[in-house]
């Protein structure tokens, strides 16, 4: 933004300048109660790649693991994260702030679904209100004894992904894409803006790689190639797993019993995962 154009709010600009301050600087406080150790977003360049079902499966393998995990669910016009776990009922607020919801694992759900009335209730609002909402539930929401807290980012990269990233110490992301030859342009808007933030890239997940004949055990590109190992390539990051179509998973999320899916496809993310609490701990 050039110095004409710039009105010093820093919180709700993406640019770099020589006034702009220090991303520790911008951080908000977490809520006096709570503990949260590390902080991992899932994003993507753009909508329908799964973002929600990677922070689903993330989280569970994760809590798996022996960890203590939350979700925050920062898709405030399409939250779909209360209804994977098949958590209901509404958060309620006290004197020194929210609890989240858990789930029959055990994961601590925060989302504007367990805010609401009714889940099918629209969320109209505009992209300040939404981006304050997610800066809320990061300070007004008791997170206890976290050890990682996974943001399901909503797509692309405006306000909330830049109130998130300035607004809540993220450790890394992890960026979801489809292997559509767009892929490309997915990983590069994200890599693009996480650089700005100063923010590292853990990795990416391709969803919807293939699907696996339930008769012969053939796998069947039926979205095209992947056009992933390329992309990864081009920008020196990892490939951490790659997600079948899986009629059997989906019915999962469906019926709000994501905890029971069966699967390694995300092993390698969840080594790069469990790094990242090694090197606190070294």
């Amino acid at each position: 933004m050039s110095e004409t154009n710039c009105n010093h709010d820093c919180g709700s600009c993406g640019e770099s300048c020589d006034e702009r301050p220090s991303r520790e600087s911008l951080l908000a406080a977490p809520n006096a109660l709570s503990s949260v150790r590390h902080v991992i977003a899932v994003m993507s360049g753009k909508g329908g790649v799964g973002k929600s079902l990677v922070t689903s499966l993330a989280a569970v393998l994760m809590s798996r693991s022996g960890f203590h995990v939350g979700i925050l669910d920062a898709d405030v016009t399409g939250p779909s994260i209360p209804k994977a776990f098949g958590v209901t009922g509404e958060v309620r607020g006290t004197a020194s702030g929210a609890y989240p919801l858990p789930s029959d694992g055990g994961i601590d759900i925060m989302s504007i679904n367990l805010l609401l009335p009714h889940d099918t209730d629209p969320v109209v609002w505009r992209g300040p209100v939404i981006s304050n909402t997610v800066k809320q539930f990061w300070q007004e929401i008791i997170w206890q004894d976290i050890d990682y807290l996974f943001i399901d980012m909503p797509p692309g990269t405006g306000d909330v992904p830049l109130t998130v990233f300035q607004s809540l110490p993220v450790d890394g992301i992890l960026v979801v894409t489809s292997p559509q030859e767009l892929v490309s342009m997915i990983v590069a808007k994200a890599v693009n803006m996480a650089q700005m933030m100063e923010v590292p890239i853990l990795g990416l997940i391709e969803n919807m790689a293939y699907f696996r004949c339930p008769d012969c055990g053939k796998e069947h590109k039926i979205f095209g190639e992947s056009h992933l190992p390329a992309t990864a390539a081009q920008y020196g990051l990892p490939v951490l797993g790659r997600i079948p179509v899986d009629p059997q998973l989906a019915a999962l999320c469906d019926n709000g019993a994501v905890e029971q899916f069966e699967g390694h496809w995300l092993d390698e993310m969840i080594a790069v995962l469990k790094k990242i609490d090694v090197k606190e701990t070294k």
